[in-house]
């Protein structure tokens, strides 16, 4: 694990950024929605958003607890928010957020940006030809345990892409 957020909070923020715009959201695109705000965070503020790994999953990278959070969901609008067990009484709780100011913005302009595209031009623009997806899920071998992509890889390709939106 790295430093960096529950990716619960990422996804109950873009939930809750979406449904304050009449946006709909389903899982695959929430999957995609907090992957480009964790790249966005790596370089635009220089730090991981999520201090797990994502995966790389047939349709793009997933973190496989917030796909497990979400999947009866399936292709419907989510409508709910991400728990997490309380250990104190072990009963499910709405994992909440509180982020610093830089980190708010920086995910208003990207939650802003990515929940205008459909789930599909979300799973495209992940699938991007060299990119640290791509470079996972077509690794070449016959093993890769976990299929983690690496922050590092992230980093390296996203830092010579052309920002999408405009940082305020």
């Amino acid at each position: 694990m790295t430093s960096g957020y529950d990716g619960r909070a990422i996804a109950n923020f873009v939930l809750d950024f979406c449904e304050a715009r009449h946006r709909r959201v389903t899982n695959l695109a929430l999957q995609k929605i907090v992957y480009f705000c964790h790249v966005w965070s790596l370089i635009e503020l220089g730090r991981p958003l999520v201090r797990h790994r994502f995966e790389a999953w047939e349709y793009g990278p997933v973190l496989p607890y917030l796909y497990r959070q979400f999947r009866n969901y399936d292709r419907a609008q989510i409508v709910g928010r991400a728990t997490r067990i309380d250990p104190k009484d072990g009963k499910h709780s709405v994992v909440v957020y509180d982020f610093d100011k830089e980190t708010d913005s920086l995910l208003s302009e990207i939650a802003d940006f990515y929940s205008r595209l459909r789930a599909s031009d979300l799973v495209e623009l992940s699938h991007a030809e060299g990119g640290p997806w791509h470079r996972v899920w077509n690794h070449g071998g016959k093993v890769n345990p976990g299929m983690q992509i690496e922050d590092a890889k992230i980093v390296e390709f996203y830092s010579k892409a052309v920002r999408p939106f405009s940082i305020q």
